[in-house]
């Protein structure tokens, strides 16, 4: 068995914070090629997420890394050169004090150590992608996704007791966004923690075929005395439920069914498909798949909280390029109101917002 040394910079913050470790290859690779696009090919990532990263990370030293100059490809800046400059010249230094690749501990590879999963405990908000990532990931990248639903405050509630490694949670896109946050920021830190984006979904109103009751909005439903079924306290659609009701100034008691909970968004169209529940709330992929009529209401963001100091890990490595892959792609693309665009992007808390 031999064990190889990996360089990780940090960012001198409290606590320190790596660097993310797709961003140096990326560098490298602008370097040799003068072009971002050529540069995304030999790093295997998608020109989005580069662009994103070398925004997020000028964001953050106060300085760009790459100037892009339309018709001249790109370049280093000089903030980018001194920091490829000292990477190698560290690498030089490691190679010089070990006398070969790494170090031979004389114990032979076992089968077991060279197909190791890397595991994440995720506690979430429940999610129809998310299920499908689980079930499709361990073969495809490696990585085993413990996954445990529950509501979005819960989740948050397990990351910050540090008896998950991820959590997720959703937020509508919308001019209230921090005020939609404002329930969560408690459970986050901004130094310490980030973000990962994961999807943009659809959320309404989901009826029987036709929509024979013409119903619009929450409104209808009190004045039509339709009987509605709820999702559960400290979830975010449950949270999101709450926010609209009182943007249209409805007393929750006047919902019939409002104390009718289910957990899951399948669970809430099959109440609605099965007669039990005149309207439900939730998501446009589980009216589809119940072929219930769906009244949009609101897009929102599903985004999965991560602590700073575990982005260079390997299981959350793995993760970011699953989500930036064409197994996520799949998932995604065939759920009807999903959208993937910026998957596996890492942002900080306080962007939320922005």
């Amino acid at each position: 068995m031999r064990i190889l040394p990996t360089l990780t910079w940090r960012l001198a913050t409290d606590p320190p914070e790596p660097l993310d470790p797709r961003l140096l290859p990326l560098l490298e690779a602008i370097a040799a090629s003068r072009s971002l696009a050529a540069a995304v090919v030999d790093c295997g990532v998608s020109y989005r997420a580069a662009w994103g990263l070398l925004r997020e990370y000028q964001r953050t030293l106060g300085a760009p890394l790459v100037a892009l100059e339309r018709g001249r490809g790109a370049r280093l800046a000089p903030a980018g050169e001194r920091l490829v400059a000292a990477h190698r010249l560290a690498a030089k230094r490691l190679r010089e004090m070990l006398p070969g690749p790494g170090v031979d501990l004389g114990v032979p590879a076992t089968r077991r150590s060279r197909a190791a999963l890397a595991t994440l405990r995720i506690a979430a908000s429940h999610d129809i992608a998310l299920a499908a990532l689980r079930d499709a990931v361990p073969s495809a990248a490696g990585l085993k996704l413990e996954l445990t639903f529950m509501g979005s405050l819960p989740a948050l509630e397990q990351f910050a007791a540090r008896r998950a490694d991820v959590a997720g949670f959703h937020v509508p896109l919308t001019s209230a966004s921090t005020e939609a946050l404002a329930p969560f920021r408690r459970l986050l830190r901004t130094r310490g923690d980030r973000l990962i984006r994961f999807v943009d979904r659809e959320q309404g109103l989901m009826l029987a075929r036709g929509n024979p009751a013409r119903v619009h909005a929450f409104r209808d439903l009190a004045r039509k005395r339709l009987r509605f079924v709820n999702r559960q306290p400290g979830s975010g659609t449950r949270l999101l439920i709450d926010r609209i009701l009182a943007d249209e100034g409805l007393d929750p008691a006047a919902l019939l069914g409002y104390a009718n909970e289910e957990f899951t968004h399948p669970a809430v169209a099959a109440n609605v498909a099965s007669g039990a529940a005149d309207v439900g709330f939730g998501l446009r992929a589980a009216a589809a798949e119940y072929g219930l009529a769906f009244v949009p209401q609101v897009r929102e963001r599903y985004y999965l909280a991560v602590r700073a100091g575990a982005l260079a890990t390997l299981a959350i490595c793995r993760l970011i390029e699953v989500l930036q892959g064409p197994v996520f792609a799949a998932i995604a693309d065939r759920l009807p109101g999903y959208r993937r665009e910026g998957a596996g992007t890492v942002i900080r808390v306080d962007a939320v917002a922005g």
